[in-house]
């Protein structure tokens, strides 16, 4: 799903859509299919990445549909999640099945993330339009599915149980496809047993955003928003992994945001709301920006907000591997899209209207 108008639509259906009920036949296939063993894909297995930690096992993980426990090292995962196998590679270990979602890369590997194949084979890729590929799945004979970043039904996440191996789903503490990356990289990392590297991974990313922090003061308490044209303006919410970038560079939300989208990651806006646009710095998530401006140009409520006149905005297209990672908010796209969207921020809040904001790539 290439697109963030597609995104969002796709992630509607996840949440609503639901899964035939499952018939004897079925379960039996996936049971038959699944635990462990050889696959056609043997390649795509563990990597000699880091250590696995002392007494890493057993673990169990809490989530939204009860408790998890992994016995020993799993040696064959399987990503239900839309962004999880960036924490894999990082930790070292390599996924035999992800799920596609977005920039349609070569085994849904991101160029911020091939560097830690190592030159293992590239995973399966799963499609998710309607649900998970069960019998795909099965095939794959993993001993480990995670779907942290995801928006797993119950009966999704029963079904893929009858595949006989542990299923780590999202947490409860967030909105579905709402686990900041710090959660995932920590959770993936106890999942595989590899809890210190997790940690050490996530502090230097947090030390990354602590040193923008400290160069540019001038962001600390300007006020930042995501926002795409899909169905009229589409706004991020705080619980949004996307929002959380600028929360993390030092901007704040607006505070009226999640009163105006509910318990949501996001949502169209009335016209009557495009006064939340108004910001200190604004990032459009777009198809590209003769479109956009085309969208925007019409529309006499935004082009009269300061943020429109005062050209505060930054355009990130979709379609593009930056535009990719800005969605992606993982371990190893966050500094990806960090040095790429400094250097915007900091001429969209210079307070001359003549500076550009110049595209990043």
């Amino acid at each position: 799903m290439a697109r963030i108008p597609t995104l969002s639509a796709a992630r509607g259906r996840l949440k609503t859509a639901g899964v035939l009920a499952s018939t004897l036949v079925l379960a039996a296939s996936l049971t038959a299919c699944g635990g462990g063993g050889e696959s056609a894909n043997p390649a795509a297995q563990n990597s000699a990445g880091s250590a696995v930690d002392a007494n890493a096992f057993p673990t169990t993980i809490e989530h939204k549909y009860g408790s998890t426990t992994i016995t020993q090292e799993p040696k064959r995962v399987v990503t239900v999640g839309l962004t999880e196998q960036d924490a894999l590679l990082a930790l070292g270990v390599v996924p035999v099945g992800v799920t596609e979602w977005l920039g349609k890369f070569p085994g849904t590997i991101a160029p911020w993330a091939t560097d830690k194949l190592g030159g293992a084979a590239l995973p399966e890729v799963l499609k998710d339009v309607d649900g998970p590929q069960y019998e795909k799945i099965a095939a794959l004979k993993p001993d480990l599915i995670i779907a942290l970043y995801s928006g797993l039904t119950k009966e999704q996440y029963d079904k893929l149980g009858q595949i006989g191996v542990p299923v780590v789903a999202q947490p409860k503490e967030y909105n579905d496809y709402g686990i900041p990356w710090q959660e995932a990289t920590k959770k993936v990392g106890q999942a595989v047993g590899r809890a210190t590297k997790a940690n050490e991974l996530v502090k230097g990313v947090e030390d990354k955003f602590a040193q923008v922090r400290k160069e540019h003061p001038e962001f600390a308490g300007k006020s930042a928003l995501m926002a795409s044209t899909y169905e009229g303006y589409f706004v991020y919410g705080s619980q949004d992994p996307r929002s959380r970038i600028l929360e993390s560079l030092g901007f704040k939300l607006p505070a009226d945001l999640d009163a105006a989208i509910g318990d949501k990651f996001g949502k169209s806006i009335s016209a009557e709301r495009t006064d939340l646009l108004d910001r200190d710095a604004l990032v459009w998530l777009i198809d590209t920006p003769a479109k956009a401006q085309e969208i925007l140009g019409k529309d006499a409520l935004y082009t009269g907000l300061k943020v429109a006149k005062e050209k505060r905005e930054i355009f990130v297209e979709n379609e593009g591997t930056y535009g990719s990672a800005v969605s992606f908010v993982t371990v190893l796209s966050v500094p990806y899209v960090v040095d790429r969207i400094v250097p915007q921020l900091t001429a969209a809040v210079d307070g001359d209207p003549k500076t550009e904001v110049k595209p990043a790539s």
